[in-house]
């Protein structure tokens, strides 16, 4: 799966003389956390909620009501916003993106093609797209971990042990969670009540636990 395949395409941007007053509006408007600051079709910067709710009110108790109204209105996101964007191109895999927000330990990626902003992907597009269907949120059925299942032929004879109870499978993967070097087969079931497919797969000499949706 590529970046594009998540990204939000209807990027909201300003420019970099655009008050923090309006760029507050900007965010509450459109129910967003981050604004890319473009000038001249060329991105400068990216300005995030936190960066103006450090001008709040909170942080600036000295002045009078009119006076940090006055300054919301008179500063521009240039003075807050941070120019060290990060920009991926389109073409650039889920795994390669995860991996360079996760160590540059930012909340947003930009997306660029021939130098203009296309796109713009969160940590929330991750989980949406990613996590969330992996891990079957929202979605019915039950979930069962095999304890040390990772090998292609025990994965196999448990697939076949549950579809020959005719058992829908939403989705699995493997994992080393909670103890490195353990590795375990969770399946995600579109019944109710996995108890019975729990049993046929002990019968092949695996442990199982029932995990609650």
């Amino acid at each position: 799966m590529l970046i594009s395949d998540i990204m939000k395409t209807n990027v909201v941007s300003i420019s970099s003389t655009t008050s923090l007053a309006e760029a507050k509006r900007i965010m509450a408007a459109h129910k967003i956390r981050r604004l890319p600051v473009i000038d001249k079709l060329k991105l400068v910067g990216i300005v995030t909620k936190d960066d103006l709710d450090k001008m709040g009110p909170s942080q600036l108790t000295t002045f009078s009501v009119n006076e940090l109204v006055y300054m919301l209105n008179k500063i521009t996101v240039k003075d807050v916003m941070h120019k060290d964007v990060t920009v991926l191109p389109p073409d650039t895999t889920i795994e390669e993106a995860v991996a360079v927000a996760q160590e540059r330990k930012i909340g947003s990626l930009i997306i660029a093609e021939n130098n203009r902003v296309i796109g713009i992907v969160t940590t929330t597009d991750f989980f949406m797209a990613i996590l969330n269907p992996l891990l079957g949120i929202s979605l019915p059925g039950s979930r069962i971990v095999v304890i040390e299942c990772n090998r292609g032929p025990d994965i196999e004879r448990v697939i076949h042990a549950i579809n020959q109870l005719k058992v829908e499978i939403v989705n699995f993967f493997v994992s080393e969670f909670p103890i490195p070097q353990k590795h375990d087969l969770f399946v995600h079931l579109g019944i109710e009540n996995p108890a019975e497919v729990a049993k046929a797969i002990e019968k092949l000499g695996f442990s199982v636990v029932i995990r609650k949706r």
